[in-house]
């Protein structure tokens, strides 16, 4: 099987042509390759589908072999495999995703190479019941909760995937770990949650950290920096509509409309081929 290893932002995959390639069990096989000592070594894996709704289709598996609806920096590698492999020959084209229609636009050079891939990522939606069991809460927003014996205030919204943010003042007194960990985890969530820890530098620039459920701490979540750029404009902690989120591996650019539909822009890198 042919597979080309990937970054955005630090964030790291396995893509394969599931045109070409078929698993019987892609979790198992995520699972796997993914693991850092034993296998090839991601955040998570995807493979083309064909699809009948849009240009090409995106399945995501994270790197505990679960299956994830979306996946922000991964969509940017995907658009740039899909294009760089000539499975769709278009600079505009439409993904399918277990979370929806993704509409990709590129950015290409004079050689016809990719710069720049922006994501129109749809709206966040606010409604708590769709990722909490908190049923008399009509939205999660700047709400109190104790987690390992601390008490912190927590943002949840849906990105396609839950997404919860907490806004620090200094990430030396915050265990994104512990806290991420366990977060994920909490019994008010119907299926887990990510869980970003948000800094601010100035109104239009945020530092991310992130624990993705299903994968753990990563240096980059696309979908993370969507939501936590959506939920600081919401809260007030930002009034500008373009934020630049500073990740751990790198900086994704984020663009808010007035129905807090979201832009992502950023960069993909292949980072080597193989054959397993």
């Amino acid at each position: 099987m042919q597979f080309t290893k990937m970054q955005g932002a630090g964030n790291d995959f396995i893509l394969v042509n599931g045109l070409k390639e078929i698993k019987e069990n892609w979790g198992e096989f995520a699972k796997k390759v993914c693991d850092r000592h034993f296998g090839i070594g991601a955040d998570g894996l995807m493979f083309c589908s064909s699809s009948k709704i849009a240009d090409i289709k995106m399945n995501y598996y994270n790197s505990d072999g679960s299956r994830a609806e979306m996946c922000g920096n991964g969509i940017r590698c995907f658009s740039k495999f899909v294009f760089d492999n000539k499975i769709v020959k278009k600079k505009n084209f439409l993904v399918e995703t277990d979370a929806g229609i993704k509409n990709i636009k590129l950015e290409l050079d004079e050689m016809e190479k990719i710069k720049y891939i922006i994501v129109d990522m749809g709206k966040i939606d606010f409604r708590a019941e769709l990722i909490s069991n908190i049923t008399e809460d009509k939205f999660i927003l700047n709400k109190e909760i104790e987690v390992v014996g601390k008490k912190v205030r927590i943002s949840s919204v849906s990105m396609g995937v839950p997404h919860t943010v907490l806004f620090v003042d200094n990430f030396s007194n915050c265990d994104v770990n512990i806290l991420g960990k366990e977060i994920e985890k909490l019994k008010i969530f119907k299926n887990k949650t990510n869980v970003n820890f948000i800094k601010k530098i100035d109104e239009t620039t945020l530092e991310i950290k992130t624990w993705e459920r299903g994968a753990g701490r990563t240096l980059a979540c696309g979908t993370g920096c969507c939501a936590s750029a959506g939920i600081a404009k919401k809260l007030g902690i930002v009034k500008e509509n373009k934020v630049l989120m500073k990740t751990e591996g790198g900086d994704v650019k984020i663009e808010i409309g007035e129905d807090y539909n979201i832009i992502m822009a950023g960069e993909a890198e292949k980072i080597f081929t193989g054959e397993i």
